[in-house]
């Protein structure tokens, strides 16, 4: 099936499961950017549980842009600190030193945008995963759509349920339990290339 669909910084395994296993992704970019959504937020399992990673933004109230136009911000070197929290969190799984180079070429490059830098981080994935994503992007915003499926509101949903894979071993799980829905990249570090089969629906 073909899907409308945010483009997410290092989407959750909900998220993800819908762009694997879609025809084509249609890449919703004109739309009004809405903080404290999943555009620019992703959570990992940290040492001391779920961790939010939060890519700074250039945005007020009283100047909206669209999505596409949402740049990015350098005051603070949020690039280093994403890439320790990923080295620090699962450093001991069984696939992080496997996939670290093509994690680590995501905050090597200041992108000016946050679609890009999104975008860069889907594709690393599924270059991760050997797979491939079809995708293209909407020309204006459209409110209704009648031939394609529309997950857009996945965006401000975190805590998703709709979707659910089978349990995985998790780093911290023995100190904190199982955590469902993080960022892709956590069943990936813990299951490489078998992660694939957790996604798949055939």
């Amino acid at each position: 099936m073909d899907i409308l669909i945010h483009p997410h910084y290092l989407p959750n395994i909900s998220h993800f499961f819908l762009l694997v296993n879609s025809k084509k992704a249609v890449f919703e970019i004109n739309d009004n950017f809405q903080k404290q959504t999943c555009r620019n937020r992703t959570y990992i399992y940290g040492a001391n549980g779920k961790l939010l990673l939060s890519v700074p933004v250039i945005y007020s109230q009283k100047n909206r842009r669209i999505f596409k136009d949402i740049k990015i911000s350098y005051d603070q070197d949020w690039l280093s600190h994403h890439w320790k929290s990923f080295k620090i969190s699962y450093k001991s799984s069984p696939f992080f030193e496997y996939f670290e180079d093509k994690l680590i070429c995501l905050y090597e490059k200041r992108e000016k945008y946050l679609v890009d830098f999104n975008l860069k981080s889907i594709n690393i994935l599924f270059e991760m995963l050997q797979i491939d994503l079809e995708y293209d992007f909407t020309n204006s915003y459209q409110e209704n759509y009648s031939s394609i499926s529309d997950y857009r509101i996945n965006s401000e949903n975190f805590n998703s349920n709709d979707i659910k894979i089978d349990k995985y071993t998790q780093v911290f799980q023995s100190k904190h339990g199982f955590i469902n829905n993080l960022s892709v990249l956590d069943l990936i570090f813990n299951e490489g290339p078998n992660a694939i089969n957790f996604l798949k629906t055939n």
